[in-house]
């Protein structure tokens, strides 16, 4: 329905345990979430241990009705008129129809333009790096993390270079959300990834920031 952890909560909060089968060993494996390995767009299944599980059922753990709370920290629900409206409860329903109109406001329908979602990871940065970035560029987007780190908000690095609206041949940057690449019609994957290295040698050269691809690629 929507990408995991991009409106506020992750997945590891709420997961309970999965069933996978293990393709090497040839048996079902039960594991709780510590033994998946999550990390920011990350997981055991996605880098260690690619290509050796088939997920094959998710449990979540979820607050009972009386003990929910909602967590309204993503800068767009926070300001989201319907949130906002005095007198009026804020529910789970609510937040998920808002969620989804602020996707919509924000990214194509890959049904229309073809994309995959946000291609790059926001980059994860040192205290020290975050204090040059933001020295030099006082509108800079980045958010604390606990260990004292940054996460920088890549879209926000592409769009400043320039690149929201950009097209290489076929393959272009999103006119709304620099974070997408789309395929206008007839791009192939050799047209993606120079764009996307054009990008991020771009975005290395002005802010010294190494952007990370998001989505898995399957040769």
């Amino acid at each position: 329905m929507q990408n995991i952890g991009a409106y506020g909560v992750e997945l590891d909060q709420r997961l309970h345990s999965l069933s996978a089968w293990d393709l090497h060993a040839g048996r079902m494996v039960d594991m709780d979430a510590k033994a998946c390995g999550f990390s920011y767009r990350n997981s055991i299944f996605k880098e260690a241990e690619a290509g050796r599980w088939l997920i094959v059922k998710v449990r979540f753990r979820l607050s009972e009705a009386g003990a929910w709370r909602p967590v309204l920290n993503y800068p767009d629900l926070q300001r989201h008129a319907q949130l906002q409206e005095s007198g009026r409860a804020v529910t789970a329903r609510r937040i998920f129809d808002a969620v989804c109109e602020i996707r919509r406001s924000k990214l194509p329908d890959p049904a229309v333009l073809g994309n995959a979602g946000s291609f790059f990871k926001n980059p994860i940065v040192s205290a020290d790096v975050y204090a040059s970035l933001k020295s030099a560029h006082p509108q800079l987007v980045a958010y604390p993390q606990e260990d004292g780190r940054y996460k920088v908000a890549a879209g926000w690095l592409i769009d400043q270079a320039g690149w929201k609206g950009r097209r290489l041949g076929a393959a272009g940057v999103h006119d709304r959300q620099a974070l997408v690449l789309v395929n206008h019609g007839g791009a192939n994957a050799e047209d993606i990834m120079r764009l996307a290295d054009a990008i991020r040698v771009d975005i290395a050269e002005r802010f010294g920031v190494d952007l990370e691809q998001e989505p898995v690629q399957v040769s």
